[in-house]
């Protein structure tokens, strides 16, 4: 007698399997693909969500997570204060990748934060840049901002020149001249700029990477300043800011003014 194709009674072993059973697997199979993809998807996610850590807070993130395993050995509370101590550690010394604008006569930030002063004001003594005020634009930095400092325009570094001083808020005007601070004076096509590195409250450490006689490209990184600080970039008389006292600005990114003599300034609103 013979059999139906699909058969699977006894001697029908080696036959090929029926379509009903080669469509069950052919589904299985998709159905794992896409299983294994959407996975994928969110490793990638996850990822490009995470942002480098700049080598300078590695042994500060080291000592954070070994205080705060021995704090849980002490006590499970004590101990989860300080994971979250060290998480938050790990984000303040986060070093994302940034976009720069490569227009000519743009002076972009050096420094992620507030804009907290726009003006004329004498540079400090020790940079060199005379005694007539120049177009200032400071950038305060709490201690939840990333911290790592930019050339706010492309040039040489003519001179660095570090100051001891006190260490008060520097959201205050007065920390531009009583605070511990390191300047560097950049030569560009568009003439002298002054970038200073002002320790705060809470900051102790300014850090420095550059070298006099080095040339930086705008948006390359030259510096940090841990733990709440402040950034004061001078600028030649005619540079217009295109930002406002209140302004968010991204390190990098940011254009904090303009030097095209024929673009008109900007006005602001708040809300």
């Amino acid at each position: 007698m013979e059999r139906a194709a699909g058969d699977l009674s006894p001697g029908s072993a080696g036959r090929r399997p029926g379509p009903a059973f080669r469509s069950g697997a052919t589904a299985r199979a998709q159905g794992a693909k896409a299983r294994e993809r959407d996975f994928m998807s969110v490793i990638d996610s996850v990822r490009k969500s995470l942002v480098p850590v700049h080598p300078e807070g590695y042994i500060f993130i080291a000592g954070f997570a070994i205080v705060a395993f021995v704090l849980h050995w002490l006590s499970p509370t004590l101990g989860w204060i300080g994971f979250i101590a060290t998480a938050w550690c790990v984000y303040f010394f986060r070093d994302p990748p940034r976009v720069t604008p490569l227009r000519e006569g743009l002076v972009v930030s050096p420094a992620d934060g507030v804009i907290c002063s726009i003006g004329f004001f004498l540079p400090p003594a020790e940079l060199g840049l005379g005694a007539e005020p120049m177009q200032r634009v400071s950038v305060f930095m709490s201690v939840f901002d990333c911290h790592v400092n930019r050339a706010p325009i492309t040039g040489r570094i003519a001179r660095i020149a570090y100051r001891p001083g006190l260490f008060v808020n520097a959201d205050l005007d007065k920390a531009s001249e009583d605070n511990e601070r390191n300047g560097l004076v950049i030569d560009a096509p568009q003439g002298r700029f002054g970038v200073v590195q002002i320790a705060g409250l809470v900051a102790r450490r300014i850090v420095c990477f550059a070298q006099e006689g080095e040339t930086l490209g705008v948006g390359d990184r030259f510096g940090l300043i841990r733990f709440g600080s402040r950034v004061d970039v001078y600028m030649p008389t005619h540079a217009k800011p295109t930002v406002a006292i209140g302004s968010r600005a991204i390190a990098g990114e940011t254009v904090l003014a303009d030097l095209t003599t024929s673009t008109p300034a900007l006005s602001f609103k708040a809300g």
